[in-house]
């Protein structure tokens, strides 16, 4: 059995494969590096696949934790392991979009599945998670309720900003100006979308353009990327694993590699 583990910044995310490379088990917990997550995630994942830590062989760490992570055998970096659990979950995407909690990137993929370019947004909160958490805040609605008000808009209201500071009060002084909440919803989410947009072309995305991360979760978000991009977004199963899934994938080569198998 090989396990891979996604830490980030506000999520962690288990994966166990079999010796067939089968997905056994698939844990995510909200909350990231320096937290308990990590080690509850494992042990959900383990209970899952009714299996303890000594039936697994080997196990491969990654994200923004990883180098926390005691237990790994390996540390593989997030794009890498990104990479590697979109080419297992669909085999022909040229193109991923994650959206993690404090970054965003954009991998261009080969045709044989590996990392040909990428573009990452790590320095600035915009465009990520925690955007659309401050978002949700000044909004007054949950962070899942995000998408469902945003499909009731019927007005583009645009958000000039997406610097997470200048954005938050471009929204409040829209609100106290009227605007409907829904309205600003969903112009939050097509500056979301813009500015991944960018990142994009400056990758040179390919379709199939997949998307990865919690973030994927949200429907209008992706909606509006696809408008801006001009091409269907796939938003693959275990959608928020897919690093974690990378990084058990990689665990069970590197067992077979060594063991000679």
């Amino acid at each position: 059995m090989y396990l891979g583990i996604d830490i980030g910044s506000s999520s962690s995310k288990v994966a166990i494969l079999n010796s067939d490379g089968e997905i056994a088990a698939i844990s995510v917990i909200n909350l990231g590096t320096g937290t308990d997550a990590p080690e509850r995630a494992v042990n959900e994942a383990l209970a899952q696949a009714g299996i303890t830590r000594d039936d697994i062989d080997y196990t491969v760490a990654t994200g923004y934790g990883r180098v926390n992570y005691k237990q790994a055998d390996k540390q593989i970096t997030e794009i890498t392991c990104h990479a590697k659990g979109v080419n297992y979950l669909t085999k022909d995407a040229r193109t991923i979009v994650d959206i993690g909690g404090q970054d965003a990137k954009v991998i261009k993929l080969n045709d044989e599945g590996q990392v040909a370019n990428f573009v990452m947004n790590e320095k600035c909160a915009a465009g990520t998670g925690r955007f659309m958490e401050v978002m949700a805040r000044v909004l007054g609605c949950r962070l899942d309720e995000l998408s469902d008000l945003a499909d009731k808009s019927t007005v583009n209201v645009s958000i000039s900003s997406v610097c997470t500071v200048f954005a938050e009060s471009e929204v409040i002084s829209r609100l106290a100006a009227g605007e409907k909440i829904e309205d600003v919803a969903r112009g939050a989410h097509v500056a979301i979308a813009k500015r991944v947009t960018g990142m994009c072309n400056r990758v040179g995305y390919e379709p199939k353009v997949v998307m990865t991360g919690g973030v994927a979760l949200n429907s209008n978000l992706v909606d509006a990327l696809s408008k801006e991009l001009g091409c269907l977004i796939e938003v693959v199963p275990h959608c928020q694993a897919a690093g974690a899934i990378g990084a058990a994938a990689f665990a069970r080569e590197l067992f077979e590699k060594e063991n000679n198998r």
